[in-house]
């Protein structure tokens, strides 16, 4: 009895010492210090970049960030790439924004084709085997298909040419359109649908008319990711053009000189890489939450 009398006071004791909402606020200052500490390492190189493009070339690797107080700014990179080296910016620019709109349209329209015809209806080979081989393609190296492009493509006469590059990068993100849209479509009501056939709609006019403005959040997703991956592409690039077409990435890595690489200069083309699929985004992120998330959570 005694043992008993003694054991009670001891767990009432810890219960008090350690209560559950103690327990949960030490959990949640764990997460946002984890979460800071995520941030601060990948907002790090973006840190460098923006601190390195208003720096003299003598003190690009210094390891200064706080200007003046540890180093004196200068526009003297942005000056030469928006100012003198103006015209060849806004080509390089509008190539790669060309490339990654084609490509994204390109890849969008069929991915959403091919995920509501794979959510939809039944293949022979089966539906799985062909998700399975769209997720294939991103294991793929695009190293090992880079000799078997460039002999098509020349003997097709698309080396160099904007309708070229479009189809490449479709090629490489088209994946990611389809395994987003037949996820959204593969939680799509299905009474929607059967309402609409009931009602004498065919099935392309219950795709069109409900399914697709429907999808809109996913649709904006799996466009937004294919434009960033088209934008940032450089592989092929780098041998399926050699004047004309050449992308703004090939500008940021041919960034260097007798002398070396030109960190100030490459750390300016960097972020003027970046702004553009950083603003889509932020305008966008919504959506882009909202369509790839969809059927995450069901009750």
């Amino acid at each position: 009895m005694s043992t008993l009398t003694q054991a009670a006071p001891s767990a009432t004791n810890s219960a008090v010492q350690n209560p559950p909402h103690a327990r949960r606020r030490t959990g949640r200052i764990v997460i946002v210090m984890l979460a800071l500490l995520c941030t601060s390492i990948a907002a790090a190189p973006f840190l460098f970049a923006v601190t390195t493009s208003f720096k003299l070339r003598m003190n690009s690797m210094d390891g200064t960030v706080i200007p003046w107080l540890q180093y004196e700014p200068t526009l003297e990179s942005w000056n030469q790439e928006l100012g003198l080296g103006r015209d060849t910016t806004l080509k390089h620019l509008k190539n790669s924004a060309l490339i990654s709109l084609g490509a994204c349209a390109l890849a969008t329209t069929l991915g959403t084709l091919a995920g509501y015809g794979l959510a939809r209806f039944k293949y022979g080979i089966g539906n799985k085997n062909l998700v399975s081989w769209f997720l294939s393609q991103r294991f793929l190296p695009p190293i090992a298909t880079v000799i078997p492009f460039v002999l098509f493509f020349r003997d097709l006469g698309m080396i160099d040419t904007l309708h070229g590059m479009i189809i490449v990068n479709t090629t490489f993100t088209l994946p990611f359109a389809v395994l987003i849209m037949r996820d959204y479509f593969a939680d799509f009501p299905a009474e929607l649908r059967e309402a609409a056939l009931v009602d004498g709609a065919s099935e392309f006019t219950t795709f069109w008319r409900i399914a697709l403005p429907l999808a809109a959040p996913a649709l904006v997703a799996a466009a937004i990711i294919c434009f960033a991956f088209a934008w940032n592409e450089y592989l092929f690039a780098s041998v399926l053009t050699n004047r004309d077409w050449k992308p703004y990435p090939m500008m940021v890595a041919g960034t260097d000189s007798v002398r070396g690489i030109d960190f100030g200069f490459v750390s300016t083309r960097l972020l003027i890489a970046v702004t553009l699929p950083v603003v889509l985004s932020l305008f966008v992120q919504r959506f882009i939450v909202r369509g790839l998330t969809f059927g995450a959570v069901k009750g």
